[in-house]
């Protein structure tokens, strides 16, 4: 089993920052992509960011050049560093992480339990 733990989450006003902070524990052998999602109300769940384990990162074109995306693979950690944010920012924030087990080295997609972030305007 693997658990992914998010931090971070918070209130700010527009213009703001807030960083996102997941890790990921439990039987891991590696992992491949880790990322961020949100969910606004009344809306799908959409990407935010996914940064591969050799350092590739993809991101949403709302976000692309607001949002940073990194991840610290000795730690199963990943990040999302959020500036200039918008009230349109606003949702609940999920990681997502594509581990392969310790047990059978099999493949598995987790979530986390996801944070909330609101930006005021």
């Amino acid at each position: 089993q693997v658990q992914l733990v998010e931090s971070g989450g918070g209130l700010v006003q527009a213009g703001g920052s807030l960083r996102l902070s997941c890790a990921a524990s439990g039987s891991i052998f590696s992992i491949n992509v880790m990322g961020w999602y949100r969910q606004a109300p009344g809306k799908q769940r959409e990407l935010v960011a996914t940064i591969h384990s050799a350092g590739s990162t993809n991101y949403a074109d709302s976000v692309k050049g607001r949002f940073t995306i990194s991840r610290d693979n000795a730690k199963n950690t990943v990040y999302l560093q959020m500036n200039s944010l918008k009230p349109e920012d606003t949702a609940v924030y999920y990681c997502n992480a594509y581990v392969k087990m310790t047990v059978g080295l099999t493949w598995y997609n987790y979530w986390g339990q996801g944070t909330q972030v609101t930006v005021s305007s």
